[in-house]
C-alpha cells in the first residue's frame, strides 16, 4: 500500500506599514481535486509531481494566495486555518505532510502565520514528518522550526525555481518516509534588512552568495541549504536573514554550516545595494526627460515606494503629482503611461460612465492616507476593460488625466505586465515613458525598456529604510545600524 503524503499550505507577504487589511476578496483559493488538477509552475506543483511520481498517494487540502498586501483578516484566516486543519483530520492517517508556505505572512492579533498554522498541524501529527518549501523572503521563527522536520527555500530572484524547490521539498519528505534521513535542522539569524531591489541572484553579492550556497549543499550529508531574507516591510521582532540547513542526522553539522553560512552572508553585508539606475523622484523625472530628448525610449520607471508587488497599498499620488507638474513628461505623444492605482471608486465611476465619457472624482489615497493625499481629477474615460482575467478578475480603466494616460485597477493586483496595458488599447513599445508601481523589472517589462531606472518614491515599500517607522525590530540591525558586530546565534 503506498503511502499518504498531504499537500497544502497558505502563501503571502503581509506589509505591516500597509493599512490595507487583507480579506476574502484578495485571496484565491484552490482547493481538493482542483489543488491536484492544478499544473503551475509554483512549489506545490512541483511537490505534487514528484510525490506522484514516485509513487505515492497525495492528498490535497487547500492553497491560498493573494497579492502581498496588508497582514490578514483574522476571522478568515481562521476559517481557512480550520479548513485546513479539518482536511488533515479527514485524511488520517497520514505519513508525512509535504507543504507550501511563504514564511513572511502575518494574521491581525496573532502575528505570524506560518508558526501558528504549523504548530496547530504538529498538534494533530506529533510524529509524522513535515517538510515545506518556503519563499526567498521568509521571516524565520522558533515556532518555524520547532514544528516541522525541513525546510528548503527558493534559490533564484525573481523567484524562477519555485516549482524545482517544491520538488526539492517533496524529495525531502520522500527520503524521511524511505529511512533515508532523520533530520536535523538548524538556523542562524543574520541582523540584515535587504530588499529585493538589491539581492536578485543574477548579481553580485548575490550571485556568489547562493553559487556557495549550493556548492555546501552538494558537501556528505547536507540536504539543504537556504538564505532566506526576510521581508523588509514587516515591522517585526524576528526580521532579518535567516541561514538555513538540514542535514541527514547530524546536529553539529547543521549548526556549524548554518552558522559558515551566516558568516558569509553578514561578512558580504557593504556589498549590497542598488544595481538598476536609481534615482530620488524628481531626478527619475529630470533624467527620463533628458532621455527622451535623445531619442532613448521608451524609458521605464519604477515607482518602487509604492509596489503592490511587494505589498504596499498601489494608492500613493505623490509621484505621479510631479509628474503633472512637469512640462516634459505631462506633455508626451503618446503620453506618459502610468500602471496603475487601486481606486476602486474612480473605476466603477469609469465603467458606468464608458468609453468617451468625463468622470470626476479623488484619485487615490482612499487607504494610505499617511504617505499622499487624494488628487482632484477630471478625466476622459479612453477605455475599460471588466473583469480582466490577468489581474485576478479586476475591472481596468484607462484614464487621460490631464495629459497622461493613468491606469486604474477595482482591486489590489500587481502592476508589472505590458499586457495591462496593450488590453487597455495601449501600444507600451511606442511609448516614450511608462511609470510602473513596480520595484525591480520583470522580464517582459524589462524588455520594452530601452532605459530603466527605479525612483525612490513614498509608500510603504519605500526602499530606504530609516525613511519608514519600526518600532518593533530587535536591534541592532544593518543597515538602519552600522557600527556593530553581529553575534549571529542559532535560533532556539
Amino acid at each position: 500500500m503506498s503511502k499518504r503524503v498531504l499537500v497544502g499550505g497558505m502563501h503571502h507577504e503581509s506589509d505591516t506599514f500597509n493599512p490595507i487589511i487583507c480579506g476574502e476578496k484578495d485571496i484565491w483559493v484552490l482547493r481538493g481535486q482542483a489543488l491536484l488538477d492544478h499544473k503551475g509552475e509554483d512549489s506545490v506543483s512541483g511537490a505534487i509531481a514528484m510525490l506522484k511520481e514516485a509513487g505515492y498517494e497525495v492528498l490535497p487540502s487547500l492553497i491560498a494566495r493573494a497579492v502581498p498586501n496588508g497582514i490578514w483578516d483574522r476571522n478568515f484566516y481562521e476559517a481557512l486555518k480550520e479548513e485546513f486543519l479539518g482536511s488533515i483530520r479527514k485524511a488520517l492517517p497520514l505519513d508525512a505532510l509535504c507543504l507550501s508556505l511563504h514564511g513572511s505572512m502575518r494574521v491581525q492579533g496573532i502575528g505570524e502565520a506560518e508558526g501558528d498554522l504549523l504548530r496547530a498541524v504538529r498538534e494533530i501529527c506529533p510524529e509524522i514528518p513535515i517538510f515545506s518549501s518556503l519563499d526567498m523572503h521568509a521571516t524565520v521563527t522558533k515556532a518555524m522550526l520547532d514544528n516541522c522536520n525541513g525546510f528548503v527555500g527558493y534559490k533564484c530572484a525573481p523567484h524562477t525555481d519555485t516549482y524545482e524547490t517544491g520538488i526539492h521539498a517533496a524529495c525531502m519528505t520522500i527520503a524521511a518516509l524511505e529511512g533515508k534521513l532523520q533530520c536535523k535542522m538548524a538556523a542562524v539569524h543574520i541582523p540584515i534588512l535587504i530588499a529585493g531591489e538589491q539581492s536578485e541572484t543574477s548579481v553580485e553579492p548575490m550571485l556568489s552568495l547562493m553559487a556557495s550556497l549550493k556548492a555546501i549543499e552538494q558537501r556528505e550529508g547536507i540536504i539543504s541549504c537556504s538564505y532566506l531574507l526576510g521581508f523588509p516591510w514587516a515591522d517585526v521582532l524576528e526580521n532579518g536573514v535567516t541561514a538555513l540547513v538540514v542535514t541527514k542526522d547530524d546536529q553539529k553539522l547543521a549548526d556549524d554550516t548554518a552558522k559558515e553560512l551566516g558568516t558569509l552572508f553578514w561578512e558580504n553585508r557593504y556589498s549590497f545595494g542598488f544595481y538598476n539606475e536609481t534615482h530620488e523622484s524628481a531626478d527619475a523625472i529630470r533624467e527620463a526627460g533628458n532621455s527622451i530628448r535623445q531619442g532613448i525610449w521608451p524609458v521605464v520607471i519604477s515607482d518602487s515606494g509604492d509596489n503592490p508587488t511587494a505589498g504596499s497599498s498601489q494608492d500613493v499620488t505623490n509621484f505621479l503629482k510631479l509628474i503633472l507638474s512637469d512640462p516634459v513628461l505631462s506633455c508626451l505623444d503618446p503620453p506618459l503611461c502610468y500602471q496603475g492605482f487601486y481606486d476602486s471608486e474612480i473605476t466603477s465611476l469609469a465603467l458606468k460612465a464608458g468609453k468617451g465619457k468625463t468622470i470626476e472624482g479623488l484619485l487615490g489615497a482612499k487607504f494610505d492616507t499617511k504617505t499622499s493625499s487624494p488628487l482632484p481629477i477630471k478625466a476622459l474615460v479612453k477605455e475599460v476593460v471588466p473583469h480582466w482575467q490577468g489581474a485576478q478578475n479586476s475591472d481596468l480603466a484607462l484614464l487621460s488625466v490631464n495629459g497622461v494616460d493613468v491606469v486604474v485597477t477595482g482591486s489590489h493586483v500587481g502592476c508589472y505586465d505590458p499586457e495591462m496595458m496593450r488590453v487597455l488599447g495601449l501600444a507600451p513599445e511606442k511609448c516614450k515613458c511608462i511609470v510602473v508601481k513596480l520595484g525591480y523589472l520583470e522580464p517582459e517589462i524589462r524588455a520594452i525598456a530601452k532605459r530603466s531606472m527605479l525612483a525612490l518614491t513614498d509608500g510603504s515599500t519605500n526602499e530606504i529604510f530609516s525613511r519608514l517607522p519600526y518600532v518593533n525590530l530587535q536591534r541592532p540591525i544593518f543597515p538602519l545600524d552600522q557600527d556593530f558586530e553581529a553575534s549571529l546565534s542559532l535560533i532556539i
